[in-house]
């Protein structure tokens, strides 16, 4: 019976040297480019919610659904079952607060927390 042959074990990898630049910098000096990143942050922050109707209180169901990502009769659906939150106003018109379509997303969250 012929022996496989056997190859021998590769070269060990070198080991890496050690580090060789330490960075210390002064907190008071970092200041600045922190307030102009927190600035930087809050300003696109601001932008996004202008684009989404930031001074809006409430969408029709419509326009709730093109937020959400979902067509009309989906939201409509979803709303039916008591998955979301909604409110009727004049003329049996639903409409759905910013609040409505958060916590329908957070019910709705996928990892994080363990489900």
């Amino acid at each position: 019976m012929a022996r496989a042959k056997r190859h021998p074990d590769p070269a060990p990898s070198p080991a890496l040297p050690p580090a060789a630049v330490a960075l210390v910098v002064d907190q008071a000096s970092l200041r600045p480019l922190i307030a102009s990143i927190v600035r930087e942050t809050i300003t696109a922050l601001e932008a996004d919610r202008a684009q989404i109707g930031g001074d809006r209180f409430c969408w029709s169901e419509p326009e709730a659904a093109g937020l959400l990502g979902l067509r009309e009769h989906q939201l409509r659906d979803e709303r039916r079952r008591g998955r979301i939150a909604a409110s009727g106003i004049v003329g049996r018109r639903i409409r759905y607060t910013r609040d409505n379509l958060l916590e329908y997303l957070a019910r709705r969250r996928i990892g994080g927390d363990g489900t």
